[in-house]
């Protein structure tokens, strides 16, 4: 099997420490790992410290447009599974799934289009509401558009196709808008503009294909202690956030609806293999509303997905062999398609 890890974005290390974890995490008498990196500039390579595959005959894969060092791509082409442990842009939004797709070759995580409407986050709300899933309301602003909040304040100004947190203010008044705004445009070419949702936030892991269908962890609740938000210092530094599973002060009936929501959601934009579902319970009236759907989340052992998966009785070791294992079915299941 080959882990790519790293990637063009601005989750690069998240991504080399997802990848670290995982490879740590797998049985070396079962499987055998090439790790394959990706740098900053697109580059790829296959790290020398790591065993190779023994199987060294060329695949579809060696003609991946794509610049590698050499042998990475005839590497690549011959594994049986590839997990590509990758976070945010050109990787966890499809363009790798697509060159996977090309090559042939079995990778976990959702496909491209999946991928694709889960990283943006505009796309992915008119899908979910268009499904009845109720989510936080939101306006989006592309190149030339007028900086506009219908809303009122706070809001959440963020890039629509990033993750961890990059790019993302709380407003608070009119003035701090258009810098807000500004920052975001960094980072992607559509903005959005979101109503604050004044409630407790939660977290649900889901695994799974479509048949038999994905299960969903029990939800944990985000406490982010010192930080206003759960803001990038929050989520990756030392005690920025607590997690409290399952989360205290909700009813039975309340977590089961967000439970069935992560699944109906990961259902609806055709996820398959896992996903972290972020919602939140509204302070006023109990609403369950749904922030967002991440196909390649966080993949320490300590990071949220896992921890999710370890309190609902499934450790990470575990969870990973069953990636892998739906991986496979999933490429097996595809191949007697007709095209």
């Amino acid at each position: 099997m080959a882990i790519l890890a790293g990637g063009r974005s601005s989750e690069h290390e998240i991504s080399l420490a997802s990848a670290r974890s995982v490879a740590e995490a797998l049985d070396p008498e079962r499987y055998e790992i090439a790790d394959v990196s990706i740098g900053r500039d697109g580059r790829w390579a296959l790290d020398p410290g790591r065993v190779q595959v023994s199987d060294t005959s060329t695949g579809p894969a060696e003609t991946l447009p794509v610049p590698a060092a050499s042998g990475t791509l005839e590497t690549l082409g011959v594994v049986d599974v590839v997990l590509p442990i990758l976070h945010g842009p050109f990787g966890e939004d499809g363009t790798v799934q697509g060159l996977l797709e090309l090559a042939d070759v079995p990778y976990i995580g959702a496909g491209v289009a999946a991928s694709a409407l889960a990283m943006d986050k505009d796309l992915f709300k008119k899908v979910m509401r268009d499904s009845g899933i109720p989510v936080a309301a939101h306006h989006a602003i592309r190149l030339g558009d007028a900086i506009e909040n219908p809303f009122g304040y706070p809001v959440f100004v963020k890039p629509a196709r990033l993750g961890s947190s990059v790019g993302i203010s709380k407003v608070q008044s009119e003035d701090e808008l258009a810098p807000a705004v500004e920052l975001a445009f960094r980072h992607d070419e559509k903005v959005l503009v979101e109503e604050f949702v004044a409630g407790t936030e939660v977290e649900v892991g889901v695994l799974g294909n479509r048949v038999p269908p994905p299960v969903a962890s029990l939800p944990g609740q985000i406490d982010t202690l010192e930080h206003e938000w759960y803001d990038f210092a929050s989520k990756y530094d030392d005690g920025g956030m607590e997690l409290l599973v399952p989360p205290p002060g909700l009813s039975q009936e309340t977590i089961e609806l967000l439970q069935l929501r992560a699944v109906e959601s990961f259902v609806a934009s055709e996820c398959e293999g896992l996903a972290r579902v972020d919602f939140f319970v509204r302070e006023a009236d109990g609403e369950v509303v749904l922030n967002e759907l991440n196909t390649m989340p966080g993949f320490t052992a300590t990071s949220v997905w896992a921890r999710l998966f370890e309190a609902s009785g499934v450790g990470y070791a575990e969870a990973l062999d069953k990636l892998i294992e739906l991986a496979l079915e999933r490429h097996e299941r595809r191949s007697k398609l007709v095209y």
